[in-house]
């Protein structure tokens, strides 16, 4: 009893000290439970340690809460960083050199701590600069290095221009001399082209030097050079620049620049690596030019990577500038981006802009800065601000050269790094000088930063066997140590057997030890199972157990310790629902619910009053239509005694008592001025709002007038004055016009002043129409000038506004939206300034411009901040306005106010006052000029002072990209608020036009049919006027199946369309039928097609240029049939309805008769009657009238003898089924007597809500009638609805489980009674949530060197959502598995990357690499793999810049973690052209690369693309004696529709799965194979089809796309009608299932199917189907062939090939390349021949056309064939085709493409006793890829001459065994003494 008292004591301690513990969120002190005091103080900022030995609370915590538990503030341990400036000078303007302010700092931060430093850096407008020119010797560069060379004085005055103390220097590069990237003949090694000097690697021609005159003089002396493949070496020459300072000349002090200038793509690491000579070593980095300043190691190592370049020229403070031609403008854009600080600049063909470049790229670099922070500790963080706190983006600032740019640096120790602590890495990582500067400068701020891992002095004098612990321990910093064996606070426990005793681990109100969640240990010690869920001294608190608020734990705002919420600073309440401040409860007076309320948990509770109350409690007069509506009683009330208040008991009521006064503010300085009419004597009053200006008081202060306005008693003493003034008016008139002739000057100017007379002013646009083109606009304006007329005398000012749109009608969609009134737009407002126009205003970066715009911006704000919502000016800018009169000098200023929409009124009758007022604040305007817009209207004001005629209005254009084609506006002056002049010409229209046609010639429809008895087709052919005025089009007919001067006469000329015709008619007569076809019953549509062509005079052809013309002989008939193939009643159903449909010709009336069939006992007829328009009738038999239908019976119903212009369709007959009724109860009785009779309907408002990421719920509404139940089923979208799963409930509502996340279902839900089930609702579709993704598929390496790998990985098999990023973690281990080294992680925000290259590993290091995927839950688990690279084998692949792939260096600094380096293009071209040739993601799948295509050849010599059918490639690459192949085919999905079933034959729509769907729409078409016009099953047909149904399509392929997945693709064969669809049927071989797919859409023509077995052969049927009716069939037989599980035959191997095979095709075609313009193709025997192989027939010819079709006949039936095609052209794809030849005809063919692309100099027959170098790369397409079949012998090579070896290896691999068989062949040559080797390597 003893000890649970204790046990409760100190549990209840230990919560009321948690519960005074505010800080439950961030306190990392107590949650590291730091054993010891120096873990204390390391667990970061703010911890602090209590050493007293009688302190009871927690002894590590933050200080605050220390000293609140009661530990002596004397006795308190804690640590304190330090941060010293050690050296600071000022920075000296005055020196020409970059400067940085502090140099030198140290510091050390306590983890999690940061500290802000305050930098300056200084740039000279004109400091040192050296400018290093590197240019591209190769031979297409000649002109430019001409051009270069021509430049000397204008180079020199461009260097001085920029500095005046510079150096300039030049060096030249082509590419490595070795092969394949040069040509390495003899001859071509002396002088590749004429003309020109040796190939080289880089040579640093002029070292940086000030002597542009001798400068100029060496240049002079430089001849170009060559080389044989595009990309060039730049990158050697780049890194060679770099580091070679002294040979270079970079200088210390100065601004490095480095030009580079080419028009060629480069090469990249790993490039240099694949070379028959030899494998070459990463690049090491270092200097290696010799006394000539040459290369010497280009030979003998790799080029860089990019990681490498970014690298160095950082280090070195070098800035690139790459001056590129178009030709490879896009990649070194992409290259930019890498850099921090560089430039591309876009040259001409020539180089001719070269110093137009390099002065704007020198521009822009000096407008940028990038602060970095080099050589970091991997324990610290930086992070740049501006001056003013804003986090600027890479350290980007832009600070103007010539001042002092001032700039923050945050840096901040990390507290935990991979969930370790800080002071647990290395000293090496938590240590270090820094280097902060921007990356031009070499000056920087030098801070050693360490982070402080302090120790406590107490641990060094522990006290051994200290009383406080009896004895049995020790007593360090306050807290004892037990010795072994004991246990507890103060060891006073012994951990012996006895003491398991578990009773004492039993709880208050528990019966189980630990209350079941913990072991009991020693001493009735605790220990939870989970102890992040259960705590207390018995495990008897669960943190997810505390109260919630709005569903959150503890309201998220603290935390659930001890069963109780432990709530963060500033919040109370059981679930910290309650913030303890008042912030949330003050008014808009600052106080507290304006005196009329209480704050409650943060919200007011105002007291009762009869007014709406804001939740301040403050009067809410919005929600009473205004301030002045809501108090307009209270004042009448009060102050009158009158209004609907004027009972003294509701007037008392009022929240506010008003003050009398005699004479009211202004209306600017109050809040409101009302005016109200008193009904009671009908005057008005007036009062006015205003907020008291004592803060203590809560009302309204509301001033009332005391005196009201009244009408007057009597207007008739007007009548008077007014009969005199009229009379005084008259002699005026008549004195003007009796002296006219002898004044007329003064009636001319008395005219004008009459308002009456015609002669006065006028102003008005001059034009009524303004037509513009969208395409040739200049400007989003367009001014419009107005005229004025008459006496120029005086100053008129007129207003205006725009309207955009007009052209809409009322019921346009755009104008039913109702924009949102609460909408915050831009408003574009332009005043006149009272301040002359100067140049300097005009450059927005100017000293003037700047200081006018932040004047026009504080006094503009000043004003309009009193429009609600408004915000601060921006995009302010100058200019002036021609023809503005006397004007035109005066600045104009244009900017942009955003507000709320609501608000455009007030802006312009704001802007149209302060105009007139003639200043906005103390911003002085010109009055008479304004425009205010908004995005669809706009309004303004233009002046026209004295003796000015003309002047131009600028109005918006509001033009959009959403604009119509033809769009209008409309311009009004509205009117003349200052002046006398008169509105003439008020309007203009304003038409822009997107076309650029005057006219769109066009037929109104594409078909048109016409009856042979009309006589005449009259064909309207329609234009539309765009442009007004004459406009031509021919026209003429042509024959199809109607013939001319048979059928119809043929027809052709020009229209011609008069100003304003719109439309034509082409009269074509008809013929009547001759005799011979008037007997034919059969007789073929007539058809003949009318073209428009050859618009002129701006015209063009719109939709229809086209239209096809039937000729029918008699109308088309209509088709009767019944409705449903067959009917089902019961005994008791009052009547037997069967209905029959019409379609076709429904216009007139038709007939049909109608009988029993089959029917035994009883014989029905009858007549149907369609009216024109009718679609449907029903046969109705009453039961009763035929006693024999009242018994169980089947009978059939037919329909026959239709009306002469009707047929009987496909369903002429029905089967009428009658089963015994059940018998009926009374509440079926009841129900049928309420209507309810028979099944159910289908339940009503069917709702689906996905409710997790395997659930979702189902609710509906029953059926009118009493269901017994509810059946539900539901399908994953895509399967077959028949193999539904089925779910009854008794309740309208279910809930699915089990179900796939992320899945498309669909469901349909049906209720059931005693009669059966009911009427099916319709298809409901629902998504289940996402859920965290699976692990990613298997890990894949590619080892490019021991120190560079690529690391890939599949897409998760379950991706349960959409990914959205990938994490890659490498970390190096030792034997044991242990880490040695800190894990680097990469995080890649793209999905579609799923490979990384790493780069700079450690060598010989075994490293563990981790990926996980991530989608819209979370991160998913990771898959690992561990490798070290130097243990594989030597498989060097080339990563050229084709793929997309992430690039990380593992020793760069963290800097570099979050700096992937992506790539998308092949950045390669054929020799001999100047345009690279540009293949998108050859190499990629869905833009990722595949794994199975990492293949080497960066660089290529020589390129062979081949592909199968219908669009696939073979790559082949030779590499240091490798041969590998791969077939690759674009797939292309079929068109969705939904499964059906039709009688007893499964059939299915060709679908395309959803995202969320599994299935193999993202794999590659493996093969293919083309079955064309062969021998078939079928019997022969008829050459003379009926007319208009389909021939049998021509050609079939097959296109594997998985082992179990085909895709079937044909050709549409030919008919004289339209196609309407085809079908597809397939079976196994050997018998089974007939499945059918329908294709609705005739555009499709392939099909994909998913469901196949492996290696079982499958017969496919495809046919055609028109109007006419089914074509026959065309039939192949294809087998998918893979690897399958040996315990499930039905299951492929994951990662085994498969292939296509067909009894009787050819083997898959392998293309072997032999010389630029010959190959070698091979094949395998046909399995399963249909006869006796005779032999081959080999077609070739050109894809694309051009030259002759060449056949080659082979004889032969050996296992494997080949063949040897000589005299191809290079660069030029050729189709082949093989088709094996037997005694029973031709099989079906095999179909490859394949494309020689060369980029070599010479014949390979010139080479003699030389190693020859070739390397074969097959470009394949972006989508698909695949291994296929290899040759496995090889033939006589005529090419090669004596001593010469080629060596080719073949590699085919898949990732479940590996077994090499090597086969190796040596033939001699024709030559003799040549000896061919080919090596082949199988791996699988």
């Amino acid at each position: 009893m003893g000890r649970w008292t204790l046990h409760l004591s100190v549990g209840l301690g230990l919560l009321l000290i948690l519960v005074s513990y505010t800080h439950a969120e961030a306190n990392y002190c107590y949650a590291t439970r730091s054993k010891t005091c120096s873990e204390c103080l390391q667990a970061g900022k703010g911890c602090a340690y209590c050493p007293d030995e009688t302190f009871n609370g927690p002894r590590c915590d933050l200080y605050e809460n220390i000293l609140a538990h009661g530990c002596s503030a004397a006795a308190v341990i804690t640590a304190k960083s330090r941060m010293r400036i050690e050296r600071e000078e000022q920075i000296n303007v005055r020196m020409a050199q970059s400067q940085v302010s502090p140099q030198q700092m140290s510091m050390s931060l306590l983890p999690g701590e940061e500290k802000m430093v305050d930098m300056e850096v200084f740039a000279p407008t004109k400091g040192p600069l050296d400018l290093y020119i590197l240019m591209d010797f190769s031979n297409s560069m000649e002109d430019d290095l001409d051009n270069l060379k021509r430049m000397g004085q204008e180079l020199a005055s461009l260097v001085k221009k920029l500095s005046d103390d510079y150096t300039i220097g030049f060096g030249k590069f082509v590419d490595k001399v070795i092969e394949p990237q040069t040509d390495m003949r003899p001859t071509k090694l002396d002088q590749p082209w004429p003309n020109s000097d040796p190939p080289f690697s880089f040579e640093n021609v002029i070292k940086l030097t000030n002597d542009l005159n001798f400068f100029t003089s060496e240049l002079q002396k430089e001849r170009i050079s060559g080389n044989l493949d595009a990309p060039e070496g730049g990158f050697d020459a780049i890194l060679q620049a770099a580091v070679c300072t002294d040979n270079i000349g970079w200088r210390e002090q100065s601004t490095h620049l480095l030009v580079f200038s080419t028009e060629s793509a480069f090469h990249y690491e790993a490039d240099g690596a694949n070379v028959l000579s030899g494998i070459l070593p990463r690049n090491d980095e270092k200097c290696h030019l010799d006394g000539e300043g040459k290369y010497t190691e280009a030979t003998k190592q790799d080029y860089p990577s990019i990681p490498t370049l970014v690298r160095l020229l950082g280090k070195h403070n070098i800035i690139p500038v790459f001056a590129v031609t178009n030709h490879s403008y896009t990649y070194y854009k992409k290259l930019q981006t890498y850099f921090p600080i560089a430039e591309v600049g876009l040259l001409q063909e020539d180089s001719s802009n070269i110093l137009q470049v390099m002065e704007m790229a020198f521009e822009s670099i000096r407008s940028k800065m990038s602060i970095r922070a080099e050589d970091r500790p991997k324990a610290f963080e930086a992070e740049f601000l501006s001056a003013s706190g804003k986090v600027a983006k890479h350290g980007d600032f832009a600070f103007r050269p010539g001042a002092i740019g001032k700039f923050k640096m945050r840096l901040k120790a990390h507290r935990m790094l991979d969930d370790s602590p800080v002071c647990k890495m290395d000293a090496d990582e938590k240590s270090g000088l820094m280097r902060v500067k921007p990356t031009t400068f070499n000056a920087a701020m030098n801070v050693q930063a360490t982070v402080l891992c302090p120790t406590c002095d107490c641990e060094k004098t522990a006290v051994a066997n200290a009383p406080r612990c009896h004895g049995n321990g020790d007593l360090v910093c306050g807290k004892c140590q037990c010795h072994d064996g004991w246990l507890s606070t103060f060891c006073n426990c012994s951990a012996s057997a006895s003491a398991l005793d578990t009773r004492l681990c039993i709880g208050p109100g528990s019966t189980e030890p630990c209350s079941g969640r913990g072991d009991c240990r020693e001493c009735g010690r605790c220990v939870c199972y989970n102890p992040d869920q259960f705590e207390g001294p018995y495990c008897q608190y669960d943190r997810t157990q505390c109260p919630r608020f709005g569903g959150f734990l503890c309201n998220d705002r603290g935390s659930c310790i001890m069963g109780r919420c432990v709530c963060s600073d500033g919040w109370e309440g059981n679930a910290c629902e309650c913030p303890k401040s008042n912030q949330t409860c003050l008014d808009s007076k600052g106080g507290v619910c304006n005196g009329r309320g209480k704050c409650v948990c943060g919200l007011c509770e105002c007291q009762s009053s009869g007014l709406e109350m804001t939740s301040t409690c403050e009067p809410n007069f919005q929600a009473q239509l205004g301030v002045c509506e809501a108090t307009r009683t209270c004042a009448q009330c009060q102050a009158w005694k009158t209004g609907e208040r004027k009972d003294k008991k509701e007037c008392d009521k009022c929240p506010f008592r008003i003050i009398m006064v005699d004479e009211l503010k202004e209306a600017d300085k109050v809040m409101e001025k009302c005016s109200y009419r008193d009904e009671e004597d009908d005057c008005t009053y007036h009062y006015t709002l205003e907020t008291p200006q004592n803060p203590d008081s809560k009302d309204l202060e509301v001033q009332v007038l005391k005196k009201k306005d009244c009408p007057a008693a009597s207007l008739l003493w007007l009548l008077p004055l007014l009969l005199f003034l009229l009379l005084l008016l008259a002699l005026l008139l008549l004195c003007c016009w009796k002296y006219c002739k002898c004044c007329k000057t003064c009636c001319q100017s008395c005219l004008a002043l009459l308002p009456c007379c015609n002669k006065g002013r006028m102003v008005g646009f001059t034009k009524d129409d303004y037509l513009l083109r969208k395409s040739l606009l200049t400007s989003d304006h367009l001014d419009i000038p107005m005229a004025r007329t008459g006496p120029l005398k005086g100053t008129d000012v007129v207003r205006w506004k725009v309207t955009d749109n007009v052209h809409w009608r009322p019921n346009h969609p755009q104008v039913l939206v109702e924009p949102n009134p609460k909408e915050t737009i831009q408003y574009p407002i332009s005043l006149r300034l009272n301040r002359r126009f100067s140049e300097n205003l005009s450059r927005p970066d100017s000293k003037d411009a700047e200081q006018l715009r932040k004047e026009v911006a504080d006094n503009l704000h000043e004003v309009y901040k009193h429009i609600p919502g408004a915000q601060k000016m921006q995009k302010t800018s100058f200019r002036t306005q021609r023809n503005a009169g006397k004007r035109q000098d005066y600045t104009i200023m244009d900017t942009v106010l955003s507000a709320p929409r609501s608000s455009y009124p007030d802006i312009v009758k704001l802007t149209e006052r302060n105009v007139q007022s003639g200043r906005f604040s103390n911003l002085k305007v010109l009055p008479g000029y304004y425009t205010v817009a908004t995005d669809r209207e706009a309004a303004g004001a233009i002046e026209f002072q004295e003796d000015v005629e003309s002047v131009d209005v600028h109005v918006p254009l509001f033009v959009k990209d959403e604009d119509d084609d033809k769009k209008q506006l409309l311009v009004k002056a509205t009117d003349v608020p200052l002046g006398i002049a008169q509105i003439g010409k008020r309007l203009t229209n304003i038409t822009i036009l997107k076309e650029h046609a005057s006219s769109v010639f066009s037929f109104l429809q594409p078909a048109y049919t016409y009856s042979r008895q009309d006589g005449v087709a009259n064909i309207p052919i329609s234009r539309e006027i765009i442009e007004d005025g004459r406009a031509q089009v021919s026209y003429r007919t042509r024959d199809l199946t109607a013939k001319d001067k048979k059928d119809y006469v043929t027809v052709d000329g020009d229209l011609t369309y008069a100003p304003g015709e719109t439309q034509k008619i082409v009269p074509v007569r008809l013929l009547e039928l001759g005799e011979k076809d008037a007997l034919l019953d059969d007789k073929q549509v007539k058809q003949f097609v009318m073209d428009l062509s050859n618009p002129r005079q701006g015209a063009k052809l719109g939709t229809y240029p086209r239209t096809t013309v039937t000729i029918a002989d008699l109308p088309e008939p209509s088709v009767m049939m019944f409705k449903k193939g067959s009917q089902s009643f019961t005994t008791s159903d009052p009547n037997y309805t069967i209905p029959v449909v019409r379609t076709r010709n429904q216009d007139s009336p038709a007939t049909v008769k109608w009988r029993t069939k089959k029917g035994q006992r009883f014989d029905l007829s009858g007549l149907l009657k369609f009216n024109p328009g009718e679609t449907e009738k029903n046969i109705v038999i009453d039961p009763r009238s035929h006693p024999a239908l009242s018994q169980p019976d089947s009978f059939q119903l037919e329909l026959l003898e239709p009306s002469s212009n009707a047929a009987v369709g496909e369903r002429k007959t029905t089967v009428v089924n009658v089963v015994e009724g059940v018998p009926r109860s009374p509440e079926i009785a009841q129900m049928q007597q309420k209507g309810f009779s028979g099944r159910l309907h289908a339940p009503g408002n069917p709702k689906a809500k996905a409710t997790g990421p395997k659930s979702i719920r189902l609710n509906w509404d029953p059926p009118p009638g009493h269901p017994m139940g509810y059946k539900v089923k539901y399908w994953i979208y895509g399967d077959p609805e028949k193999d539904a799963q089925v779910l009854d409930v008794k309740t309208p509502q279910a809930e699915l489980t089990n179900l796939y996340p992320y899945c498309d279902y669909e469901m349909r839900v049906s209720a059931y009674n005693s009669f059966g089930d009911g009427t099916e609702t319709d298809m409901i579709p629902c998504q289940t949530l996402e859920d965290v993704p699976g692990e990613p598929g298997r890990l894949a390496f590619n080892v490019i060197s021991p120190t560079v790998t690529q690391v890939s990985w599949a897409e998760p098999a379950e991706t349960n959502g959409n990914i959205t990023a990938y994490e890659v973690i490498y970390t190096p281990i030792d034997d044991d598995l242990k880490q040695v080294g800190a894990a680097k992680k990469v995080k890649i925000d793209s999905p579609k990357k799923r490979m990384l290259l790493i780069e700079n590993l450690v060598n010989a290091q075994t490293y563990q690499y981790k990926v996980r995927a991530k989608n819209g839950v979370g991160w998913g688990p990771y898959r690992d793999a561990t490798i070290n690279l130097a243990s594989q084998p030597a498989r060097p692949l080339s990563i050229p810049i084709i793929p997309d792939v992430p690039i990380v260096d593992a020793e760069a600094g963290d800097e570099y973690d979050s700096y992937l380096m992506y790539s998308n293009e092949v950045l390669k071209s054929p020799a001999g052209s100047k345009t690279p040739s540009v293949s998108g993601d050859d190499y990629m799948m869905n833009g990722k690369w595949d794994q199975n295509f990492l293949f080497p050849g960066g660089s290529v010599t020589r390129n062979l693309s081949t592909s199968s059918t219908p669009m696939s490639t073979m790559n082949s690459h030779y590499m240091g004696g490798s041969f590998t192949t791969e077939t690759t085919s674009n797939y292309m999905p079929g068109s969705p529709r939904r499964p059906d079933m039709m009688g007893g034959m499964h059939t299915t729509d060709v679908i395309m799965r959803k995202r969320s769907e599994r299935g193999y729409a993202d794999e590659h078409i493996r093969d293919s194979i083309v079955m064309g016009d062969m021998s078939s099953n079928f019997p022969d047909l008829d050459a003379r089809l009926s007319p208009g149904v389909p021939d049998t399509p021509s050609r079939l392929v097959f296109s594997a796309l998985g082992p179990t997945a085909l895709k079937v693709s044909w050709q549409a064969p030919h008919c004289q009608k339209d196609i309407l669809g085809y079908c597809v049927l397939y079976q196994p071989l050997n018998g089974g299932d007939v499945n059918r797919i329908n294709v609705t859409n005739p555009a499709d023509n392939s099909v994909i199917i998913q469901d196949l077995l492996p290696n079982h052969s499958y017969l496919f049927k495809v046919k055609a189907q028109s109007q006419e009716g089914w074509g026959p069939e065309r039939e192949g037989v294809i087998t998918i062939e893979s690897a399958v599980d040996p315990k499930s035959p039905y299951s492929p191997m994951p990662g085994s090939p498969f292939t296509l095979s067909t009894p009787s095709a050819p083997g898959p075609l392998v293309f072997t390349a032999l010389s630029p313009d010959s190959l070698q193709l091979s094949w395998e025997k046909p399995r399963k021949p249909n006869g006796d192989i005779l032999g081959y027939v080999v077609t070739c010819e050109q894809l694309h056309g051009g030259g002759d079709t060449r056949s080659f006949q082979v004889s032969g039936d050996g296992a494997e064939t080949r063949l040897t095609v000589p005299n191809l052209t290079e660069n030029i794809p050729y189709k082949f085709k093989v088709q094996a030849q037997t005694t029973q005809g031709y099989g079906p063919e095999r179909e490859g493409i394949i494309t020689i692309e060369s980029q070599d100099g010479g014949a390979l027959s010139q080479y003699n006793n030389q190693s020859m170098t070739r390397r074969d790369v097959f470009n394949m397409p972006s989508d698909m890829n695949t291994m296929s079949s290899v040759s496995r012998t090889m033939i006589d090579d005529p090419y090669f001459s004596d001593g010469m070896m080629m060596t080719t290896q073949h590699t085919e691999s898949s990732g479940m065994m590996t077994r090499q068989i090597t086969k190796e062949v040596v033939q001699r040559s024709v030559m003799g003494g040549t000896t061919v080797t080919k090596n082949m390597f199988y791996e699988s």
